[in-house]
């Protein structure tokens, strides 16, 4: 007696049709699951042997053979379970009606009782399973919120085994879920660009960072507002795209960090990890390759406070990724690439002791002491920051004004509109933002006249910028024009620009490496 159920498998986001084979045999009662199966999934014979009973199922005394190919790839996780059970079920004939087999894909976790628990990745698994010609999936209730995003597909939502075998059977109806239309519901930011007193050189700053997706360093005092200003970035953070939103939810669904929502992402996300994190929690990684903050941050913001406070070797590791948009992690049983395009935004004080040029505190640490603690951010990782911004101690008179400043809303529509000029701009380059532009694109879209350039070759010489800074600031440059509504980039742009790396030279100096 042998069946084969469709289900599915991931490596990272991307997946692979799996096909769970049973095979029942004469023989001494015997239980064995072949096909690269990790721990969870050899369990499973426990989980499936308990959930038919307690279903008023029978479950074969015999020799039982479970195969999941393709052999050569690792199966990972409790969602095999449901197609284990029914690939049971039809094998020894509790399932009569066997033309199923051909037309559903089973998906689903299974409690000792017959219930269907969630499982972590269903959406990028609809998507992968729709794009190899599957039309109809049972997946368990948990998640059929967010797979039923996916048009095109009938999602059925599987409550227990029992109500998934008597649908089969015809004995019980299973509705597909309603497809869902995404509808960016509004978002009540908890901080506001009005709330911040003073400080309107790094609300530019900001701006800017956020119009052209560019990375951003906060320098600054305590109690400046580096940290205030960085959890209000959200709030003037675009509007997300169904696509965007589409494949932030695939990495969070992965992560099983969908609980809570409406099975959609509906808001950039902000991660904000402490700076005692790990390279694996910060890059990805652990024995099944899961995505870390910089993919849960995808399209959103990765803020990192107290930035020379994190390892040197965790902070180097965001190199990379900063430069490719996505970080691939290896390990010996898999191989798995997440997307990784965020924004940096990072916030350190001077030095250690943070009164290094405060007007109002004395600073107590010595210039070795400075020079130590700024040398923790090495030159290749300042070259990544896009925009350099110093923010000093707030005077009495801004905290005490009645006045607010320019609401979030407001800001956010401007970068709402260079964000548009972006979009069509790089409409056939397969690219979102400035910050995405390669040396090809850059020397495209920010060429220069002659008075910009000018001024930015003098620049280059009396702030001794490296190529990669030259080229940032040519980016930051044509993100100052976009928002001025203006196609050409013009010297105060560019001046602009030029000032947001002024920061390097006064702080590193001969610290640079």
């Amino acid at each position: 007696m042998l069946s084969k159920i469709k289900s599915y498998g991931l490596m990272g986001i991307d997946g692979f049709a799996v096909s769970v084979e049973v095979y029942i045999s004469a023989g001494i009662p015997a239980y064995d699951t072949v096909g690269l199966p990790d721990a969870a999934v050899r369990e499973s014979k426990e989980r499936v042997r308990a959930a038919i009973r307690n279903s008023g199922l029978e479950f074969p005394m015999q020799r039982i053979t479970v195969n999941l190919a393709p052999a050569d790839l690792r199966k990972e996780g409790s969602v095999y379970d449901l197609p284990v059970a029914i690939g049971l079920l039809a094998a020894t004939g509790q399932i009569s009606n066997t033309s199923f087999a051909d037309e559903y894909l089973f998906l689903g976790e299974l409690a000792l009782d017959g219930t269907v628990r969630g499982v972590a990745g269903i959406l990028p698994m609809v998507i992968g399973a729709y794009g190899q010609g599957v039309r109809k999936v049972i997946v368990p209730a948990e998640n059929a919120a967010e797979a039923s995003y996916i048009e095109g597909v009938s999602v059925y939502a599987a409550e227990s085994l029992r109500s998934v075998v008597d649908f089969l059977n015809g004995k019980a109806a299973l509705t597909p879920v309603p497809t869902r239309k995404w509808d960016r519901a509004h978002i009540s930011y908890p901080m506001d660009f009005a709330d911040i007193k003073g400080q309107q050189g790094a609300k530019r700053a900001a701006e800017i960072a956020v119009a052209g997706g560019h990375n951003l360093l906060l320098v600054g005092t305590p109690g400046s507002g580096k940290t205030m200003l960085a959890r209000s970035i959200p709030s003037i953070l675009p509007e997300l795209t169904f696509e965007e939103a589409l494949e932030i939810t695939k990495i969070h669904s992965v992560a099983g960090t969908l609980h809570g929502t409406d099975g959609m992402v509906s808001e950039r996300p902000f991660r904000a990890p402490h700076h005692s994190a790990s390279t694996a929690s910060l890059i990805g990684g652990g024995q099944r390759a899961m995505p870390g903050e910089i993919s849960l941050a995808h399209y959103g913001v990765l803020f990192l406070d107290e930035f020379p406070e994190f390892r040197k070797d965790t902070l180097e590791a965001l190199r990379q990724p900063m430069e490719d948009g996505s970080v691939t992690i290896a390990r010996a049983a898999v191989r798995s690439t997440y997307p990784a395009d965020f924004m940096l935004v990072a916030a350190m004080n001077p030095c250690p002791c943070g009164n290094y040029g405060s007007r109002i505190a004395q600073c107590r640490c010595t210039q070795q002491q400075i020079t130590r603690y700024l040398g923790r951010i090495s030159g290749p990782m300042l070259d990544r920051l896009d925009l350099h911004v110093e923010m000093s101690e707030v005077g009495y008179d801004d905290i005490a004004a009645r006045s607010t400043g320019e609401r979030s809303e407001v800001v956010r529509e401007r970068v709402n509109a260079a964000r548009r000029i972006q979009t069509e701009r790089y409409k056939t380059e397969g690219i979102l933002f400035n910050a995405q532009l390669t040396s090809r694109m850059t020397a495209r879209y920010c060429a220069l006249d002659a008075q910009a350039e000018s001024l930015l070759r003098k620049a280059f010489a009396s702030l001794k910028l490296s190529a990669r800074a030259y080229t940032r600031i040519l980016k930051v440059s044509r993100t100052i024009a976009d928002l001025e509504g203006s196609e050409a980039i013009r010297a105060h742009h560019v001046a602009e620009a030029v000032q947001y790396r002024s920061l390097e030279s006064k702080y590193w100096g001969d610290t640079r490496r």
